[in-house]
């Protein structure tokens, strides 16, 4: 069985069909995996570190020890209650993955103990993985993909985790909030939970975008914005300042190519959303741009089409690996990566 969507994904954590023995939850964004499966797992055990009914193993435990797994999901309760067998891994390695795949279908069909619940976390599966083609197919197992959340989405969990506290925002600051908020789900529950301490939890107070600025401040994530911004905009100069005072304020060029990353995802989706009918204030809106920029990156969106949005990323992912490889010169490939962009913005007729 396969979930995607946000609404089946949480009917299902938080309430598991019992037929269900086997979920394996992966994607991108590992944090977003880990919150999924921490859910799942408190439905069968309240105490995830319950050294009698919960059996936590890595990819390096498994590896070349299929018994060490099969015995974790044969075992019984010693105290009542169900079994928890947390499988997470760290890598992709293909035999790793088989042997999961056939630990889940002997599982699903109840063939260790059926009282277990396995739960195996891992990175973006593709579509050639025996163990998501496993999960998805199995009646008694459940494939769960976590993509990156949308813009709504991330308004909506800061809505909700904002009320917890018994503060909010203004819809202007929610957007621009939202806007500066990394698509990790771990950093962002960070970020939900700085901004509500500094409104101040339990105040009932709501602020605006001018006291939502004081709290943001001039971040080195606002320069590499700018950086990125500038640099889709085929202005060179000021994209090659902005990376440099961010990196002269503890910035890393890693992040600077993954803001060019994010700056290019609001662009395609801009235009893809244009072309399914939009109208240019809505997709904008809808792409998390921040109500300052949107007519600029609505000029950037009439040139940057997605095909040479597409040429483009290439050199982004190149520059990512790059920046990331040992010995490699970071902040000379980050800035290379900016006049390069510049460049292709600049005969794109920017």
């Amino acid at each position: 069985m396969i979930l995607s969507k946000r609404a089946e994904i949480e009917r299902f954590l938080k309430a598991p069909d019992r037929a269900v023995r086997a979920a394996v939850i992966h994607g991108r964004d590992r944090s977003g995996v880990t919150e999924r499966a921490e859910i799942l797992c408190r439905t069968v055990t309240p105490d995830l570190n319950d050294p009698f009914n919960v059996t936590v193993l890595t990819d390096s435990d498994i590896d070349g020890d299929e018994a060490r797994l099969e015995e974790a999901l044969t075992a019984l309760s010693m105290m009542g209650g169900r079994r928890l067998v947390r499988v997470r891994l760290s890598s992709d390695k293909a035999s790793v993955d088989k042997m999961l795949a056939a630990a889940v279908k002997t599982h699903a069909e109840g063939g260790f103990n059926p009282d277990a619940m396995l739960v195996v976390e891992a990175s973006q599966l593709g579509r050639d993985s025996a163990l998501r083609k496993t999960a998805e197919k199995e009646a008694g197992a459940v494939g769960i993909v976590c993509y990156e959340d949308e813009t709504g989405d991330v308004a909506r969990m800061t809505r909700e985790a904002l009320a917890a506290d018994k503060v909010g925002l203004t819809s202007d600051a929610l957007d621009r909030f939202v806007a500066r908020l990394p698509r990790e789900r771990g950093l962002m529950r960070q970020e939900i939970e700085r901004l509500a301490l500094f409104i101040g939890p339990g105040s009932g107070k709501t602020i605006d975008s001018e006291e939502l600025d004081r709290h943001l401040g001039v971040e080195p994530d606002a320069s590499l914005q700018d950086a990125a911004l500038q640099a889709f905009g085929a202005r060179a100069g000021p994209a090659q300042s902005g990376l440099r005072r961010a990196l002269a304020e503890g910035e890393s060029s890693v992040m600077a190519v993954r803001q060019a990353a994010l700056h290019l995802g609001k662009l395609r989706r801009i235009n893809v959303l244009q072309t399914n009918g939009a109208n240019a204030k809505e997709a904008a809106k809808a792409a998390g741009v921040f109500w300052k920029q949107e007519a600029e990156m609505l000029r950037q969106a009439r040139a940057w089409r997605l095909e040479a949005l597409d040429e483009v990323l290439d050199s982004i992912n190149t520059a990512d690996v790059a920046t990331k490889t040992t010995g490699m010169p970071d902040q000379l490939i980050a800035e290379r990566l900016l006049l390069e962009i510049a460049g292709r913005a600049r005969r794109l007729g920017l």
